[in-house]
């Protein structure tokens, strides 16, 4: 449309037509005479409104959906650091667990021998100073510790202390090839010498060649003059098998250690020896045997009169 005069005149025309009707049709509210006319436009335009707000829609409803994926996401990411730091939880209150009752067994075998320990964690496992089987613990001569102090836990004997720093130790293993200890036997206190055998059973010389010894039987330290390197009384192991006795001067017994020599954790180191040889009062009670189950045994006897052999008596 050209810009002239005539054009501006019906510009302006319809604008004031536009306010006088805006105007009528405030004034008359509900009874607008306009009234017919919005209703006419809404039936037109209306279908069209509705399409595209349906084509509109399932855009608004993607990028809520991507938003609510994103909450969700974020939400899951939550629950799973909060399950692994519970897992996390559990795993460390097993743990403390564990290490309490290994304490707790330690002391009462400290307190049946009246042993005066310092306790230590391991914090190393492995080969030092020539010595195939060694720990290293966090306990040294700040600690009161010395060399050749005898070392055990709640299970027995670990081993005795060979080298001392200011705050670590080593301790060779009772299992060490080189680890020779005094041993005495439950009840009968037949006396031997146990070496270390690595990952398989002590070997114990047994000084009585004609000893009388059976598989079960269990065996503590003997001590040693001046309660080093050995405590008396420390428990070490169970016999496992014996070798037949050939008329030799000392005999030959297997025992299997009470200690798990591959998974030590709470240790300790016996600081102060007991006032008298505690024997075997440090050996954990044995277990009672099971009783016998009494079998019960049932005797049928087949009656007089089922029997194919009853004859009826004569009148």
């Amino acid at each position: 449309m050209r810009d002239t005069r005539e054009s501006r005149l019906l510009l302006v025309l319809l604008i004031a037509i536009a306010f006088a009707l805006i105007t009528v049709d405030i004034r008359a509210g509900e009874e607008s005479p306009v009234d017919g006319a919005r209703q006419a436009a809404a039936a037109v335009f209306g279908p069209v409104e509705e399409g595209v707000a349906t084509a509109v829609d399932p855009v608004a409803n993607a990028i809520g959906a991507v938003r609510d994926s994103g909450e969700r996401h974020n939400r899951i990411a939550t629950l799973e650091r909060e399950n692994a730091a519970l897992k996390a939880k559990l795993g460390s209150e097993d743990q403390t667990r564990s290490r309490i009752h290994e304490l707790d067994e330690m002391l009462k075998r400290a307190g049946a021998g009246q042993y005066g320990i310092k306790g230590a964690e391991v914090i190393a496992i492995g080969a030092a100073q020539g010595f195939s089987w060694t720990v290293t613990i966090d306990a040294g001569s700040k600690d009161g510790i010395e060399r050749d102090m005898t070392v055990l836990n709640g299970d027995g004997l670990v081993g005795r202390v060979t080298t001392v720093g200011p705050d670590t130790s080593t301790v060779v293993l009772a299992n060490d090839p080189d680890f020779t200890v005094g041993t005495r036997l439950e009840k009968t206190g037949e006396l031997g010498f146990a070496t270390g055998q690595g990952d398989r059973a002590l070997s114990v010389q047994m000084l009585n060649g004609k000893a009388k010894v059976n598989p079960g039987d269990r065996l503590v330290t003997f001590g040693s003059r001046g309660n080093k390197p050995f405590v008396p009384g420390v428990p070490i192991g169970e016999v496992v098998k014996v070798d037949p006795s050939r008329g030799d001067l000392t005999r030959t017994v297997w025992v299997r250690p009470f200690v798990g020599f591959s998974r030590l954790d709470i240790v300790g180191v016996v600081v102060m020896p007991p006032r008298e040889d505690p024997r075997d009062a440090v050996l954990p009670p044995k277990p009672e045997a099971p009783k016998p189950t009494p079998t019960v045994t049932v005797t049928v006897t087949p009656s007089g009169a089922a029997s194919p052999l009853a004859q009826p008596a004569d009148d």
